[in-house]
């Protein structure tokens, strides 16, 4: 049989990159082609994406994917949840959306819970409740009036498929993400939206991953044929799908700026212990659940490794990784998902004066801090895969990690020895193989999760690591003490 050619834009917070893959009807090639940044930018006093360059960035390697390919069969996009777009009524862009680091959310969830209360918050969403969500976003939006002159809303991966096909449609995964979609329903969750003086006439048709959006209307060599395949658009939900899971008892971390630990489930768990933990179900690919717990990532090493850049220090992720590993672990730990850490800025102070007001140790150098975040990541973990167990009611036998993260040997032993259970990492190209095998679907190629889940295990088998359990070590006896902090902490913002 002929090979069939497709195309996976993966767009991050940190960076995107657009990838080819390659399908000989038993295995995927994933080849990179292009890799841009996708940092945002303050203007108008926000802080922005800058759609445009993306955008030309996107092209740039769609333009070489054609070139290496000589024919595609079809693109899709996935990104990053809860930020948005507006388009005005005449189908023009109002303005480069906003970041979710922007501060124009700060405040706005304390007032949705005095409006409507934290139960019809969660009970009429089923989405973990945190900050960055698009729901008080637009609060803040609808404060402003900002949404008078909208005449739809779409997600960020929605943007890039209207760019590519004209449709103006939010597929269902990455609308699950913006605690505004009623995920027992399946629909937007309009009664919520209409109590909190939301509009709800920008929100956009809700399709599944999968979904055929048209041709691709540009002009570019080896397009003709080339169809616009909406994928799982949030990375996430593409990650998943590229998760070789051992068993309905394995949980996965997806592992990038963000950490996404969570369970493959059939339907959502909608429950007061699960939104006593604060856990979310956001829509997986063919009618699964991902329930899950969303915080914060390799996000506190990045703005880190930037900060030390900035005093003359630049370190790469390697070296950082083996300055960890010389220090023993235990001696600090942090709740990475405190709400200092979010914004840009100088992120080895904040961590040291959170230590210094918890009475902890302060990191002494460089590797000392890399050593308590990723004991901080590894602790977070354990609690996150208890918390989906009690919920569950199905004890968790395996950690897979997938994405940039699982190349961290660092953490992924910290993972395995605090959780007493075996960690499976990689593949590292979850994402784009998600993506891609989704498209495969689409295209009549494969037949369905499970056969495209065949194919990862097939084809990504050689970097695939399994590390087990070492003997317990200070980390674990720290975890109660971090649990204590977790707790304070969520007295102290009211989340």
């Amino acid at each position: 049989m002929a090979a069939r050619n497709v195309v996976a834009v993966d767009l991050g917070a940190e960076s995107g990159r657009v990838v080819l893959g390659r399908f000989d009807g038993a295995r995927v090639a994933l080849q990179e082609l292009h890799r841009f940044p996708t940092p945002p930018r303050p203007s108008d006093g926000h802080l922005r994406w800058d759609l445009g360059d993306i955008w030309s960035q996107v092209q740039t390697g769609l333009a070489a994917a054609g070139r290496e390919a000589g024919t595609v069969d079809a693109v899709g996009v996935d990104a990053w949840g809860v930020d948005y777009g507006l388009l005005g009524r005449d189908g023009e862009l109002l303005g480069d959306p906003v970041s979710y680091r922007d501060p124009r959310t700060a405040g706005m969830v304390a007032e949705a819970i005095g409006r409507v209360g934290r139960e019809r918050l969660y009970l009429a969403t089923g989405i973990q409740i945190i900050e960055i969500n698009t729901i008080f976003q637009l609060l803040a939006e609808a404060r402003a009036g900002s949404l008078d002159r909208a005449g739809r809303l779409l997600m960020i991966p929605d943007l890039f498929h209207h760019l590519l096909s004209g449709a103006t449609v939010a597929e269902y995964t990455v609308a699950s993400t913006t605690g505004a979609y009623d995920m027992a329903g399946g629909r937007w969750a309009t009664e919520l939206l209409e109590e909190l003086d939301i509009p709800t006439h920008p929100l956009p048709e809700v399709v599944d991953a999968g979904t055929d959006l048209g041709p691709v209307r540009l002009d570019l060599p080896g397009y003709g044929p080339a169809r616009v395949i909406a994928p799982p658009s949030h990375d996430t939900a593409s990650a998943v799908v590229g998760v070789p899971l051992e068993g309905p008892g394995a949980a996965y971390v997806s592992s990038g700026t963000w950490s996404l630990v969570g369970v493959e489930t059939s339907q959502p768990q909608i429950t007061e212990a699960a939104m006593a933990a604060n856990l979310t179900n956001e829509g997986g690919a063919y009618g699964t659940i991902r329930l899950l717990r969303n915080s914060t990532g390799m996000w506190l090493l990045q703005e880190s490794r930037r900060q030390w850049a900035r005093e003359g220090r630049d370190h790469s992720y390697e070296e950082l990784v083996g300055l960890a590993a010389a220090v023993p672990s235990g001696a600090c730990v942090v709740n990475t998902d405190h709400p200092d850490f979010v914004a840009p800025g100088d992120l080895p102070a904040r961590v040291r004066a959170y230590c210094e007001r918890t009475g902890q140790p302060l990191p002494a150098d460089d590797g000392a801090l890399v050593r308590c975040v990723l004991d901080s990541l590894a602790l977070g973990y354990r609690r996150t895969v208890e918390d989906l167990a009690a919920v569950t009611g199905h004890p968790v036998t395996a950690v897979h990690i997938v994405g940039g993260g699982s190349r961290n040997q660092l953490l992924n032993q910290a993972v395995a020895d605090v959780t007493g259970l075996p960690v499976v990492a990689g593949p590292v190209e979850a994402t784009a193989l998600g993506n891609t095998l989704v498209q495969l679907v689409a295209l009549g190629e494969l037949e369905d999760l499970s056969q495209a889940r065949e194919v990862v295990r097939e084809g990504a088998g050689p970097e695939i690591r399994r590390v087990e359990p070492s003997a317990a070590d200070r980390l674990a006896e720290r975890y109660g003490r971090y649990r204590e902090l977790v707790a304070a902490d969520r007295l102290e913002v009211g989340v």
